[in-house]
């Protein structure tokens, strides 16, 4: 077993802030600054502890605490949780707000939030159904990654043609997603494959499906087009981007921040990549370490 860190250092919030400041306050929209902070502010004070936080079919279905739906996106285990989730939504949010703008990016986000945990409830209660295995009823997840794995498709169908780096391997974008579906859960077995499959098919509904229709039908558009307001901050500075990819900037900035704190960081306290779901056993050490610090 791995040892835990002492909450106390707090590494992963601090590399977080040095990203943060490395591509610049008034370089990041308004909503991705929000939903980075509410994030940063549920990890600080949670509105619920974990096990009240995550979302299973048992507690949000047969139990019927929905309220779970709103909580679990927003709430993370530890700081390296909080950190990988964070500095991935920062390129994505950038880049499709300053493409959708931000009132559109805004309920995007929501619905996006909302559904996944909705996806994820559908996919776990059908494989308990299939297998007759209750355990996938009761698994809790808990984190940002299925929202995401749903903006990583949108920001995919944006970018058509082009290349990402998943784990070092080149891979085109029309299949990054599913490749990192599955090197993920390959490479950290704790991770929710549900909770991230149910991210991509949010994303496919969106982009190939009847789900921005919807959205534009509930929102009173009519046939106006939900990317109408593409360019909103059009007028705003790109050139901070140096002409990188996404994953390119991605890189580079977890480059910088990783070794502007080189040899702080404990050799057995590896990060856990982001979206991992819970075990009740799991959550109850955790929060027990947490009170014994």
């Amino acid at each position: 077993m791995r040892r835990q860190r002492p909450r106390g250092s707090q590494l992963g919030l601090l590399l977080l802030a040095s990203q943060l400041f490395q591509v610049g306050l008034d370089n990041i929209p308004p909503v991705t600054m929000g939903v980075l902070g509410l994030n940063v502010y549920l990890y600080l004070f949670p509105a619920a502890p974990l096990m009240q936080a995550c979302v299973s079919v048992q507690k949000a279905y047969w139990y019927g605490d929905w309220r779970r739906l709103l909580l679990s996106p927003f709430h993370h285990v530890d700081d390296w949780h909080l950190y990988f989730n964070l500095t991935s939504f920062l390129w994505k949010g950038i880049n499709l707000e300053r493409r959708l703008g931000g009132a559109w990016f805004f309920y995007v986000l929501s619905v996006f939030s909302l559904l996944t945990g909705l996806v994820y409830l559908g996919l776990e209660a059908g494989l308990t159904e299939l297998t007759d295995d209750p355990s996938y009823s009761v698994q809790c997840a808990v984190g940002f990654s299925g929202v995401l794995f749903a903006l990583k498709i949108l920001s995919n169908h944006y970018h058509p043609g082009g290349v990402t780096y998943v784990l070092g391997l080149r891979v085109d974008n029309r299949y990054a997603s599913w490749v990192e579906l599955v090197l993920i859960h390959i490479t950290n077995p704790g991770t929710s494959l549900i909770g991230h499959l149910a991210g991509i098919l949010v994303g496919l509904l969106y982009t190939t499906g009847p789900l921005k229709s919807i959205m534009k039908m509930c929102a009173g558009l009519g046939t106006r087009s939900g990317d109408s307001a593409e360019g909103e901050y059009a007028g705003g500075r790109r050139d901070y981007t140096g002409g990188m990819t996404e994953q390119e900037q991605y890189d580079r900035a977890l480059r910088n921040s990783l070794n502007d704190t080189a040899g702080s960081r404990p050799a057995d306290a590896a990060p856990p990549a982001y979206g991992f779901h819970l075990s009740d056993e799991e959550v109850r050490r955790r929060r027990l370490m947490r009170f014994d610090r």
